[in-house]
């Protein structure tokens, strides 16, 4: 089947070629004809899997056949987790549509609001949007949905992970109740299908990846090594086997910052990307890493979700992530649109319950292998196969400080708890602290 064979127009079919696809992914192939016949749609497809497209495509089809947004009005609305996933999605919108007579935008935080309400007084045929960034615009009569004809979640698991399901269901109370509505996540967890039922409508649902499985074209193994010994380990990696590109996963965005040092230090161009990062500061670390101006980009799980790099090599864990659904998100990096990758985790003896965690989760044992020179002095424990299921992890609550799509409205309050509060809870830490002063 070709692109031609969906029913698309030729001013996409020709955006899509000049970005050199010619023939559908399997989400591609379910997705597009089901947008385009007006149904709501329930998608579970991977990372790298080409979903973008698989609604980004038939979205600039049919608005392109109706009225033009009025100001200060979105036509269509594609909700995602992160400021990044957001710039990507914005992105694949103006490349295909650039033949098109459609207005978009994309809004996230981190950046200033006034640049993003100006553009909003033209209207936008297709607005990007991070759930925080939005609600807040709305609040200031800066964009309304009178006129909303598509709704999408993309990331729609990652969403409830970060806590944004508060802000997700007041968007959703704004919205008129006749529009079409399309639903992407990695996986339909229970906690996905109970946001559905009051959302979708008769979905069709596609699933184009078997369930907790990782990308069949990506390599994958386990380097045990002392901690002390990781950073060298990797530098050791990129000189020796000529890495220009490599995608490196930190647990922590302290832990990215040092690594960042560590191989700057040895000579190997990097540039970190996380929370703490500004907007412009993430936004040039990776264009730069795109562009192989700096060879590593060091990341963390919630900054890295959405990244689009395109015939990315590797992938390496240098920490592996608390949560065993993340690695499988993390590998999916690399891998992508046929192209062949590498995962790589160096593990410690103390990780050995994240490696297990990992296994029993992707139903396979990972290849180990030892580096001369980087023989752990403690030995990691053999793994068994083990298809006990995982206890299903709780969506995390929002924190009180600013994050990717988080509202700012409490940040700007100092994070204060309200008034009637304080008191009880000043009242209550008075009484705890003669409990806990001696377990700190």
């Amino acid at each position: 089947m070709s692109f031609a064979d969906l029913g698309l127009s030729t001013k996409i079919l020709s955006a899509v070629t000049n970005k050199g696809y010619t023939t559908p992914s399997p989400i591609q192939e379910q997705a597009i004809p089901a947008v385009l016949q007006g149904s709501d749609v329930m998608a579970a497809a991977q990372t790298g899997t080409g979903k973008t497209a698989g609604f980004t495509l038939p979205i600039l089809q049919l608005l392109s056949q109706g009225k033009p947004a009025k100001p200060n009005q979105a036509r269509a609305l594609i909700l995602t987790p992160t400021r990044e996933l957001a710039a990507q999605v914005a992105e694949s919108v103006q490349t295909y549509g650039q033949d098109l007579s459609l207005k978009s935008a994309v809004v996230f935080g981190g950046v200033g609001i006034n640049p993003q309400m100006l553009k909003l007084r033209k209207g936008a045929d297709i607005l990007v949007a991070t759930p925080g960034r939005l609600l807040d615009l709305f609040n200031q009569n800066a964009v309304k949905f009178n006129e909303l004809e598509i709704l999408v979640l993309d990331e729609a698991d990652r969403m409830l992970d970060m806590g944004f399901i508060h802000d997700i269901k007041k968007i959703i109370k704004l919205l008129p109740q006749k529009r079409q509505n399309l639903m992407f996540s990695a996986t339909f967890s229970e906690d996905i299908r109970k946001l559905a039922k009051g959302l979708v409508n008769n979905p069709v649902e596609i699933s184009v990846t078997p369930a907790n499985t990782t990308v069949d074209l990506v390599e994958q193994w386990v380097y045990p090594v002392d901690k002390s010994q990781k950073s060298q380990l990797l530098t050791s990696l990129i000189k020796d086997n000529d890495w220009q590109q490599v995608l490196v996963f930190s647990r922590t965005k302290h832990g990215a910052n040092r690594i960042v040092k560590q191989l700057e230090s040895r000579g190997i161009s990097a540039a970190a990307i996380h929370g703490n990062k500004s907007q412009g500061a993430r936004t040039k670390a990776l264009a730069d890493f795109k562009q192989g101006k700096v060879k590593a980009l060091i990341a963390t799980d919630i900054a890295a979700r959405g990244l689009d790099i395109d015939q990315l090599p590797q992938v390496v864990n240098f920490d592996l992530p608390n949560i065993a659904e993340d690695y499988v998100h993390r590998i999916g990096r690399t891998g992508r649109a046929g192209a062949k990758g590498q995962a790589i985790s160096m593990v410690t003896q103390d990780e050995f319950k994240e490696l297990v965690d990992i296994e029993i989760f992707t139903k396979q044992i990972i290849q180990r292998k030892i580096i001369k020179g980087f023989e752990p002095s403690a030995k990691l424990p053999e793994s068994k196969t083990d298809q006990r299921p995982i206890k299903a992890k709780k969506p995390k609550k929002p924190k009180v400080d600013h994050r990717d799509g988080q509202r700012s409205g409490r940040n700007a309050a100092g994070g204060q708890p309200p008034k009637a509060n304080r008191s009880r809870n000043r009242n209550r830490n008075t009484n705890r602290s003669s409990d806990t002063s001696g377990n700190r």
